[in-house]
């Protein structure tokens, strides 16, 4: 799929996000949740006090601790790590579908201009889902060769100043992404940019929820359904009119609305900007030996921007279907493009809209 953005002009701002960006990325190679270097296994046959209680250890006042055990080092560090992901509950937990379409976002290459490199994108994806706690690390390890214990600890001045400093880059993202002309706005490179814009609001909120946690709470952030809703505002404003050649019933025309409509889109308009132009060929197919009639469809249908005269998003489709009747085999045909839309037409679309975002 070609990568088409509106608008290639260079644009100040977006040297800004690149290098916030930049920045949020070193402080989650320099602070992600690993392993102290140096911590050693603790094989003293007495149990050290800290298993017990981490906080006769660490200072409950500077930082939060957890305590995690198992068969072997690495797993008591793993549910060390868990345990204490969990000490802040459901606030600071992302939405699976949120993290989910931000890794696809990431994996598309949508954020290529800002992170410059294959391994910081996986850095920034791993983010989102909040599975471990940027900052945080293991203090000690202890274990007798039959169960090991490790305590995860997560220094509260320092996820203050790492959290506040993501949730700056992310606010930077999020201003640069919804300042669009209004005569830009209700364009489908706007729908892409406030759909984005929610996306890492979503993130940044559990961001802010982390602090609060702990004490420092961030300044009101903008949640993502605020952004979302103006997506859907900008949707409904630019009308998708869809046009399909030989169709049976509107089938294959109402298969394509409905995925736009499922996105906050209207179809219909004599004068929309955008236009899905579609053609239906069909022919018979014969086998030999086989007393079966065929149908082959072919649907080839160009979502284009009449403004620019450009292709947007090309979308081809072929199947054969057969019946004992002709008559049948084409309503088969016909079906089977019509759940084959319904089923891939959308996840291209989203694709599409990912890729979407301001190039520098």
């Amino acid at each position: 799929m070609a990568n088409v953005s509106f608008g290639s002009d260079h644009k100040p701002e977006n040297d800004m996000v690149k290098k916030i960006a930049i920045i949020c990325v070193v402080l989650f190679l320099c602070a992600c949740g690993t392993t102290k270097t140096g911590v050693s296994v603790n094989q003293e046959p007495q149990t050290p006090e800290w298993v017990r209680d981490p906080y006769l250890k660490y200072d409950r006042n500077a930082n939060v601790a957890a305590i995690g055990s198992g068969s072997s080092r690495e797993a008591a560090e793993k549910s060390a790590f868990g345990n204490l992901v969990a000490i802040f509950g459901q606030s600071i937990q992302v939405d699976e579908r949120v993290s989910t379409s931000y890794d696809q976002v990431v994996r598309n290459g949508a954020l290529d201009d800002w992170s410059e490199g294959t391994a910081i994108n996986n850095v920034i994806s791993t983010s989102a889902s909040l599975d471990s706690l940027v900052g945080a690390e293991i203090g000690e390890v202890w274990g007798d060769n039959r169960e090991y214990y490790a305590v995860a600890v997560l220094n509260k001045a320092k996820a203050r100043q790492i959290y506040s400093g993501l949730i700056a880059s992310n606010q930077t993202i999020i201003n640069n992404l919804v300042n669009i002309p209004a005569a830009e706005k209700n364009t489908l490179d706007g729908f892409a940019r406030y759909q984005l814009a929610a996306l890492v609001a979503d993130i940044t909120t559990s961001y802010g929820n982390l602090l609060s946690v702990i004490g420092a709470p961030a300044e009101r952030l903008k949640l993502g359904d605020e952004y979302r809703l103006e997506a859907i505002n900008i949707a409904k404003a630019i009308p998708i009119s869809i046009r399909v050649q030989n169709d049976l019933s509107g089938r294959v025309q109402g298969a394509f609305a409905k995925v736009f409509s499922n996105m906050g889109f209207q179809s219909g308009g004599s004068n929309s900007r955008y236009i899905l132009d579609a053609n239906i060929i069909t022919s018979v197919v014969e086998f030999t030996n086989n007393p079966n009639k065929w149908t082959r469809i072919e649907v080839n249908a160009n979502l284009v921007d009449s403004r620019q005269g450009a292709v947007l998003l090309p979308y081809n489709y072929s199947d054969r279907q057969g019946h004992t009747t002709q008559a049948e085999a084409n309503n088969r045909a016909y079906a089977a493009a019509e759940r084959k839309i319904n089923e891939e037409y959308s996840i291209l679309l989203n694709d599409y809209f990912s890729q979407l975002l301001p190039k520098n």
